[in-house]
């Protein structure tokens, strides 16, 4: 018989384990030290939509939350992977308002979203699903709002050649200290580019987002946009992902202390704002189920926050299994432990099996 015992996520039906998932971790401090790891913490991962908040940031810089009196609460949902509830959608069409532009300019596709109520809704109005709905709507409204500001051309925004996805190829080099020539360049779920780098940068860049003051190097505005960014997430984080989502409880219950967001095929980025600790998780077979349970690991290997702030979220340390009754028949657990580095080692490449 398999020994499931030394996997790091383990799925159990009833008392037993009946998959497992593996992982990789970068812990970095923000003095860009690699703190801690598991598995490959250079391992090249697409952060996916835990990239939103970086691509965001040409919004604020080039002035158009100001020009077009965009609120804080829009500046989350530019960082959203939201489930399509009405909150959602009617912010995302208040910034298209703002912008003297329509719903169809919008690139992003369309899906079911998440919360059913409102496609249910929808569907008994007669209605057919259209972009707002999509998780991704609101990085795409944020994207014209910064194309617009800047006087450039919206029918191609999505493009990698245009002008603001570019910028945000800066951004993301700049922020994670990465060349911005070794950034492998995709296409993501919903249109636009994707970009893979080092785990180990990814938190990195979590970190600065977390504690910007603390990045010598950063420029003031960056700096600046950054620090608004994790305020606006961290302030109103129902516009970052939705009801009974994991991002938006992480956030409330931390009170503002711990800034994240998860992306697809298994990848989850928190840092801290008390520490400057950042943090970025992949799963390596992409199973999202395996994030949630690492983060909360993680947190409590690390000591962040308290036994109470725990508690509030024990539904996401250890998951449950549930079948087509909503009955818990198993539990998704962590099973792992950081490896701790010296200071001064976080050139060290480091990888286990």
């Amino acid at each position: 018989m398999m020994d499931h015992s030394t996997k790091p996520i383990q799925v159990y039906r009833g008392n037993y384990v009946e998959s497992t998932h593996n992982i990789n971790v970068a812990v970095v401090r923000s003095t860009g030290e690699l703190m801690a790891y598991y598995g490959d913490a250079y391992r090249n991962t697409f952060a996916r939509s835990s990239m939103k908040p970086f691509q965001a940031a040409p919004i604020v810089e080039s002035g158009a939350m100001e020009k077009y009196l965009l609120t804080e609460r829009q500046l989350s949902l530019f960082c959203a992977s939201h489930s399509g509830e009405a909150m959602h959608r009617e912010e995302v069409a208040d910034v298209l308002a703002k912008l003297n532009l329509e719903e169809n300019q919008l690139q992003c596709g369309t899906h079911i979203p998440r919360d059913i109520d409102s496609y249910n809704e929808l569907i008994k109005a007669g209605g057919s699903l259209t972009p707002v709905y999509s998780n991704c709507s609101g990085k795409h409204v944020g994207m014209l709002a910064g194309c617009v500001q800047q006087g450039l051309e919206v029918d191609t925004y999505r493009e990698v050649f245009h002008s603001y996805q570019q910028q945000i190829i800066d951004v993301i080099a700049n922020v994670a200290d990465f060349a911005r020539e070794k950034i492998m360049i995709s296409v993501d779920g919903c249109g636009v580019p994707v970009h893979c780098i080092p785990l180990y940068n990814i938190a990195l860049a979590y970190s600065r987002l977390a504690v910007p003051e603390q990045w010598e190097a950063g420029t003031k505005q960056r700096k600046n946009a950054l620090k608004r960014i994790g305020i606006a997430m961290t302030t109103y984080p129902e516009m970052v992902a939705g009801t009974n989502r994991f991002d938006t409880d992480l956030m409330t219950a931390f009170g503002g202390r711990i800034v994240c967001k998860g992306g697809a095929e298994g990848v989850h980025c928190f840092a801290d704002k008390e520490t400057g600790i950042g943090v970025a998780v992949k799963v390596e077979d992409g199973n999202a189920r395996g994030t949630n349970v690492a983060t909360m690991e993680i947190l409590k290997q690390l000591n962040i926050g308290a036994q109470e702030i725990w508690e509030s979220l024990q539904k996401y340390q250890e998951a449950p299994v549930l079948n087509a009754r909503k009955e818990k028949i198993g539990t998704i657990k962590a099973a792992f432990e950081l490896n701790y580095l010296q200071r001064g080692n976080h050139n060290e490449t480091v990888t286990i099996n």
